[in-house]
């Protein structure tokens, strides 16, 4: 029955690279009374993302992400009125819909033998060598909604990089350029938010982050990293021996993106006055293997997020969730990335009341390179970069979105991410400049509004709505036409509502 199965399904795949004629001939040659119809095989087949396929047709297994087609409701969070009771709805929501519609599956994935793991905050089970065989079968059952692929992809690297010597002038300039000291002066620098990035790790010990980090008790001189820190690297994925090594217990970072970005948003240490909100605590999960990540880490990421546990990855607690998610890596569907398999867990976490802030790409000047995920979705607050005399980045990333013909005008804001100097391993400091630069400085003044203003809490809607209504509009972006619109048109598909201005938002969001 193994071998009918198999060659069954790689004649029906086939149908995609062969003339119709020559696959159902090919497929009678194999009939028999149990064979089902050909019209049912052909829609199995459509069930299954046509890179699998191919990979299947060769008698290869591959790894995959099983989308169940049933993805939950949590729209009703909206009414609740604190980010705890939103987190917790859309937590007990999401897991009961995982465990009542994933049961099936992952009973038949134990009885193939299949390794896999099963999130919830999007409803995905990633299976580690999917078969033709098996895959057949699981795109076969009705509570599955389609078979993707689980691609290594590469993160949005920074276009430069530079060395740098301790601060001597203080604040940096993203820091001033966004009038974040001018809330410092009013003692709101982020205390009792908390902050978080998936990314390439943190170096948790910098002098600029260590005080900072959620997990570490300055009387004690102790840390424990249950509930603020998770590496969903389980496995070497980019070939390397990795420097961080695997399920590392404690916050690590194997490149240097990650600590860089952590310390646009909290980072301080003497003259280093690196971060916007200096006060705010942080937590992190890393997502990459020195820079090559995949769709179920991102996902995991995701989950962590929503509901961190503990050092052995159980007992999940919404209660510990961050506020604000910073996001500068991106899954490009040139490497196989399906534009929708992130999408709910982007959607879930903003409706769980975290906000999510994703760079843009660095992919510009050309229009329609927003491309993606999950700079691309709705749900995201997606950033452009600007230099120090806001202007636009050239490499900075412009709408419309076209590669899931959503046609969305993005991004929707922007931010300094042009020789931004903050902390990298080694406690050293460095000069980076991409659209990775620029998220971080939304997500540190999100922890500064809601210190600020403790009713926008939780209400992503809402700070957006702050963030862009007080975006400085006079953003130097030429003459270009992106998605019929220009620099004069506010939004735009250039730099969105403008450079974000948090002082303007706090001043707007009063009563």
């Amino acid at each position: 029955m193994r071998k009918f199965f198999l060659i069954t399904f790689v004649l029906i795949a086939s149908a995609i690279v062969l003339p119709s004629a020559l696959s159902a001939a090919r497929i009678n040659e194999h009939a028999n009374q149990s064979v089902p119809h050909t019209a049912l095989l052909s829609g199995v087949a459509a069930k299954i993302d046509k890179h699998v396929l191919q990979t299947l047709q060769k008698g290869e297994a591959t790894r995959t992400l099983i989308v169940m087609a049933e993805q939950a409701d949590v729209s009703a969070a909206n009414n609740l009125k604190t980010k705890q009771e939103k987190g917790r709805y859309v937590f007990d929501t999401l897991r009961a819909t995982a465990d009542r519609t994933q049961a099936g599956v992952r009973a038949q994935l134990d009885q193939l033998g299949l390794s896999y793991r099963a999130y919830y905050v999007a409803n995905v089970i990633a299976v580690e060598n999917l078969d033709a065989n098996a895959a057949f079968q699981i795109a076969a059952r009705p509570e599955v909604g389609h078979i993707s692929a689980n691609p290594d992809v590469h993160f949005i690297e920074p276009v430069s990089r530079g060395p740098s010597t301790e601060a001597a002038a203080g604040v940096e300039w993203g820091v001033q350029k966004i009038r974040a000291p001018k809330l410092w002066d009013l003692k709101f620098k982020g205390k009792g938010i908390v902050v978080a990035n998936q990314d390439t790790g943190v170096q948790w010990t910098h002098p600029a982050l260590k005080n900072r980090y959620r997990g570490y008790n300055k009387k004690t001189g102790k840390a424990d990293h249950s509930y603020n820190w998770w590496d969903a690297i389980h496995n070497d994925i980019d070939g390397n021996s990795n420097p961080c090594g695997y399920n590392s217990a404690k916050p690590c970072d194997d490149n240097d993106h990650g600590t860089h970005t952590m310390g646009t948003m909290v980072g301080k240490a003497g003259a280093n006055e690196i971060g916007v909100a200096p006060r705010a605590k942080w937590i992190s999960c890393r997502n990459m293997d020195s820079g090559t990540g995949r769709p179920s880490a991102y996902i995991e990421c995701f989950q962590f997020f929503l509901a961190p546990w503990d050092k052995d990855g159980n007992n999940p607690d919404p209660a510990k969730a961050p506020d604000v998610v910073s996001n500068s890596w991106g899954c490009p569907p040139s490497e196989q990335c399906n534009p929708d398999d992130i999408k709910a867990a982007t959607e879930n976490v903003r409706a769980a009341g975290i906000f999510v802030s994703v760079s843009a790409g660095n992919s510009g000047s050309a229009c329609e390179t927003v491309e993606d995920p999950p700079a691309i979705y709705d749900a995201s607050t997606t950033v452009g970069a600007t230099d120090i005399g806001d202007a636009l980045a050239n490499f900075s990333s412009r709408g419309l979105v076209t590669v899931d013909s959503s046609n969305l005008r993005k991004p929707d804001i922007s931010a300094p991410g042009v020789n931004v100097r903050s902390s990298v391993p080694n406690n050293s400091y460095a000069n980076f400049s991409g659209t990775s630069m620029a998220a971080p400085h939304v997500a540190g003044a999100v922890a500064l509004l809601w210190d600020a203003i403790p009713s926008l809490r939780g209400d992503v809607d809402a700070t957006e709505t702050a963030f862009f209504n007080s975006a400085k509009r006079s953003v130097k972006a030429g003459n270009q036409v992106c998605g019929g619109t220009s620099s004069a048109n506010i939004p735009n598909n250039l730099f969105g509502y403008g450079r974000l201005d948090v002082w303007k938002a706090y001043k707007k969001s009063l009563p």
